[in-house]
């Protein structure tokens, strides 16, 4: 199946194992282009680090009067079975979602069609999938590969439209929902790459390459 034709949904969290999901942002993206949104703040589960809000500047204090993560079950559920999850670096957005929800409902397999799945995975990981597939980048860091695949401004213009007062910026979880959205699209929009398909997405998410091999391998045109 062609990437244009499901939504992909792009997943950041901001949080740790300590405290749970303080924030998350959600970009979905189908026929080439983000096509919806959403972000909230989160209730805190536990004790939010000093070192953690130097880095995403959220305090517990913050969230105080925000619904537990665990409220929206339907909406990220219902996500999954409409397509797959995407994220940039996926382990932590996988670690966190699956500490409050082990399973998702059972849902399409993207990455085997015709299979179906109760996990929240496989993701689609631009963290592996864009320096695996380009070169002459600074580093595989997301404010690296947004300036070098030259989408910031397009980041920023999308941010000042979607993201909440004070959040357009990295490591809001919004604002990075979008720009690893935004390295996938610009991905696409190359010529050599306008014939990707989910299958070839997942296996280009997985590091090992007898991993990668697990998976059904298509071929990009």
């Amino acid at each position: 199946m062609h990437w244009k034709e499901t939504p992909i949904h792009f997943i950041d969290f901001e949080g740790a194992r300590g405290c749970g999901v303080l924030e998350y942002g959600v970009a979905t993206v189908l026929g080439g282009e983000i096509v919806a949104t959403a972000t909230r703040l989160c209730r805190a589960n536990g004790r939010v680090r000093a070192e953690d809000t130097a880095v995403h500047g959220i305090r517990s204090e913050d969230t105080g009067d925000a619904a537990p993560f665990a409220d929206d079950w339907e909406m990220f559920a219902g996500m999954r079975a409409r397509g797959p999850f995407a994220a940039h670096f996926s382990s932590t957005e996988d670690s966190l979602i699956r500490l409050v929800w082990p399973y998702a409902r059972m849902s399409p397999d993207y990455s085997r069609p015709g299979g179906t799945s109760a996990e929240w995975g496989p993701w689609i990981d631009t963290g592996r999938i864009i320096p695996g597939c380009l070169q002459g980048f600074r580093s595989a860091r997301l404010e690296d590969l947004v300036g070098d695949c030259g989408v910031q401004s397009e980041l920023d213009g999308l941010a000042a439209r979607n993201c909440p007062v004070g959040r357009a910026r990295f490591h809001a979880a919004l604002y990075d929902a979008i720009a690893a959205a935004l390295l996938l699209i610009s991905l696409g929009r190359r010529a050599e790459f306008e014939g990707m398909t989910l299958p070839w997405l997942f296996a280009h998410s997985v590091m090992a390459a007898d991993a990668r091999d697990d998976l059904r391998q298509e071929r990009l045109f």
